[in-house]
C-alpha cells in the first residue's frame, strides 16, 4: 500500500549575498586533488606495477634475482609518491587559502552572472549531497526565483516580486543541473516562453530552483515545505495549482506528491488540478543506469579502478535517476496528468527514437508504461514531440499549444 510522509520542514532562507567565486575556486582545487591527482596517480601506479610485474617474471625466468629487479619499482614508486604528494598538498594548501578568502567575502558572487548560476546549478547536480554536508554554502536552497534572485515565500517578499498576483499558480521545476534560466532556451527563436504565455492567460507562473543532486524524496519534502508557505503567503486567495517539470523535476513533483500537508497546514495537493511532466524518467533512465554499472565495471581492474572512482562521485540525485519513481509514489487521484515525451526521429515508433528516445528519456519512461503493460497513471493524456531532443521539450511549440489548452 502506499504511503505518506508528513513534514514540518520550512526552505532553508536564502543567504543575501550567496557563495562566491572563490569558494568555487576551492571546490575546483580540492575536486582536482581528490579526482584528477589521485586519479592519475592511482592509474598510473597500477599500470607501473604490471609492467615492473612482467619484467620481474621475465627476469626471474632467465635467473636474475628478484631483488634486483625491485630496485627500478621502488625507485619508481618513490619518486611518483614525491611528485603526487607535492602536488595533493598544493592543491589542499589553495583550496584552504582560497576558504580563508572567500570567509571575508572578498571577490565576485557566483550568483551576479548568468554564467556563474549556469556552474552553480551543474555542480550541484553532480555533487549536490555532497555539497550540503562539506560545503553548505555551495548548495542550493530550493526556492522561488525572480530575476535572479531568491524570493523568500513571505506576503510583503511575495506581493512586491508579483504585483500582478492571481489565484491561478503555475509553478516550474527544472531537471538535473539546470535552473530557472533553462525554461528561456530557444526564447530569440520563439518569442515567448511557456510561462510567458501563461501570463497571458491568467496564470502567475512561479520557476523554482533545486539542489537536483539531493534524493528525490528529500526535495519532494522541500517541495512540500515550501508550496505550503506560498498558499499561506500568497497575496491573494490560491484557488488553483498547476505543476509542471522537465526530466528530473517532474520526478520531484511525484515525490512531493507523496507527503502529506503538516497538521493544520493547508493541504496544497488538493489545489493542484494538473501535473504536466516533459521528459521525465519515470521508469527510469537509461543513461543513469549505463554509468552505474560502467563504474562497477571499470573498478574490476586496478588500471581503470579509478575512473570508476569518478563515475561514483555522481549525487544521489543521479543515482536516483536509475530507477525513478514506481507505484509507490501514486499519482495524485484529483489531478489530472499530462506526460509529455520526444524522439530524434518523427516517430516515436522508428527504432531509432525507440532506442534513444530523446538522447536521454525513451518514451515508454516518459509515459510511466512497463513492458508487461503497467500503468503509473492510468487515463493521463500524452503527447509525443518528433525531432528533438531531451531539452527542446523546455520551450516547443507543440508543448505550448498543449499547455495552453490544457490549462485552460
Amino acid at each position: 500500500m502506499p504511503t505518506t510522509t508528513t513534514t514540518t520542514v520550512t526552505p532553508v532562507a536564502p543567504v543575501s549575498g550567496g557563495p562566491g567565486v572563490l569558494d568555487a575556486l576551492s571546490l575546483l582545487a580540492e575536486v582536482t586533488d581528490e579526482l584528477v591527482v589521485r586519479s592519475v596517480r592511482d592509474t598510473h601506479l597500477a599500470w607501473a606495477d604490471r609492467a615492473h610485474g612482467l619484467t620481474r617474471r621475465a627476469a626471474e625466468a632467465s635467473g636474475v634475482a628478484g631483488a634486483v629487479t625491485a630496485v627500478p619499482q621502488v625507485v619508481h614508486r618513490g619518486i611518483a609518491a614525491a611528485v603526487y604528494g607535492g602536488l595533493g598538498r598544493g592543491l589542499r594548501a589553495a583550496s584552504r587559502g582560497l576558504d580563508t578568502a572567500a570567509a571575508a567575502d572578498l571577490g565576485p558572487r557566483l550568483e551576479a552572472t548568468s554564467r556563474g548560476r549556469f556552474v552553480s546549478a551543474a555542480v550541484n547536480g553532480l555533487i549536490g549531497d555532497r555539497l550540503l554536508e562539506q560545503r553548505p554554502q555551495l548548495a542550493i536552497p530550493m526556492a522561488v526565483r525572480r530575476h535572479g534572485r531568491d524570493v523568500a515565500p513571505e506576503p510583503d517578499a511575495l506581493t512586491e516580486a508579483f504585483p500582478d498576483a492571481t489565484g491561478h499558480l503555475v509553478l516550474f521545476l527544472h531537471g538535473l543541473c539546470e535552473n530557472e534560466d533553462y525554461w528561456n532556451r530557444g526564447r530569440e527563436h520563439r518569442g515567448t516562453t511557456y510561462g510567458e504565455a501563461l501570463a497571458a492567460d491568467g496564470w502567475s507562473p512561479l520557476f523554482l530552483r533545486v539542489n537536483t543532486g539531493l534524493p528525490l524524496r528529500e526535495n519532494g519534502v522541500a517541495l512540500t515545505a515550501l508550496v505550503q508557505r506560498l498558499v499561506e503567503s500568497w497575496p491573494v486567495p490560491v484557488t488553483r495549482i498547476a505543476l509542471v517539470g522537465h526530466s528530473l523535476g517532474g520526478l520531484v513533483v511525484r515525490a512531493a506528491g507523496a507527503v502529506a500537508a503538516a497538521p493544520g497546514s493547508p493541504d496544497w495537493n488538493t489545489l493542484v488540478t494538473d501535473v504536466v511532466t516533459l521528459g521525465t524518467p519515470h521508469l527510469g533512465a537509461p543513461i543513469a543506469w549505463g554509468i552505474g554499472h560502467g563504474s562497477r565495471g571499470l573498478q574490476c581492474l586496478p588500471e581503470t579502478a579509478a575512473f570508476g572512482r569518478i563515475l561514483d562521485w555522481r549525487s544521489t540525485g543521479v543515482h536516483d535517476l536509475v530507477a525513478g519513481l514506481a507505484e509507490d509514489v501514486p499519482p495524485l487521484p484529483h489531478a489530472r496528468y499530462r506526460l509529455v515525451s520526444a524522439t530524434v526521429t518523427e516517430s516515436e515508433r522508428h527504432p531509432v527514437g525507440h532506442v534513444v528516445g530523446d538522447l536521454l528519456v525513451r518514451p515508454r519512461s516518459a509515459y510511466g508504461r512497463d513492458r508487461r503493460g503497467g500503468e503509473l497513471f492510468p487515463g493521463a493524456d500524452v503527447l509525443h514531440v518528433g525531432r528533438t531532443d531531451h531539452f527542446g521539450l523546455l520551450n516547443h511549440p507543440d508543448v505550448l499549444v498543449a499547455l495552453r489548452r490544457w490549462l485552460s
